[in-house]
């Protein structure tokens, strides 16, 4: 069975011996790799959020659960970051800055991560999220640094501009794929 405990030591002694993320995702693939273990450690998803799980500079562990058909707009990091699933799917529009594009991006490529995936983003990367199914998806995150001290940019929906980062919107994003997951759930047939 998943044991923060042990799994955050063994991120740290990972991050110890390299510090970039290539410890850390074998640490991440080994727990996904047991997803039935991850499940009875962490708990049943039952709502979309973010769970704190360690955090210190050098390092931050989340439990991201996401409602479905739930989207976030293009963001940054400014660290590298390894993205471990152990329920559901979550999908991931990778995306650049176009040349004298004054701020905005462009799509660059995607990838469908499932369970079992431990997949590795670079320091620079910009990613969106949606989780494409009709149920919760539970995921890992880890990065390499201060996730909510980081100064980091998102893209706006419609004109892909970049702005600053705002966590409390972020947030309020999850609460909102909580509502329509609810009104979801109790239209659904039984």
């Amino acid at each position: 069975m998943f044991d923060l405990e042990q799994f955050t030591a063994d991120c740290r002694a990972a991050l110890k011996a390299d510090s970039s993320h290539k410890g850390v995702r074998e640490v991440v693939a080994r727990a996904v790799a047991d997803p039935a273990g991850v499940l009875k450690g962490l708990g049943e998803p039952k709502r979309a959020e973010v769970q704190k799980l360690y955090h210190a500079p050098d390092l931050t562990i989340l439990n991201v659960i996401w409602a479905p058909m739930m989207t976030v707009m293009p963001h940054d990091h400014h660290m590298w970051a390894v993205i471990g699933i152990y329920s559901g799917r979550e999908d991931n529009v990778f995306w650049r800055r176009i040349p004298e594009g004054n701020g905005r991006i462009e799509a660059a490529g995607a990838r469908a991560l499932c369970v079992g995936d431990a997949e590795p983003l670079g320091h620079n990367i910009i990613h969106s999220v949606t989780n494409p199914i009709p149920r919760l998806t539970g995921a890992i995150h880890i990065y390499g640094g201060d996730f909510f001290a980081a100064h980091r940019s998102e893209w706006d929906a419609e004109t892909l501009m970049e702005g600053r980062y705002d966590g409390e919107r972020a947030m309020r994003r999850f609460e909102e794929a909580n509502e329509a997951y609810k009104h979801f759930a109790e239209k659904r047939p039984s």
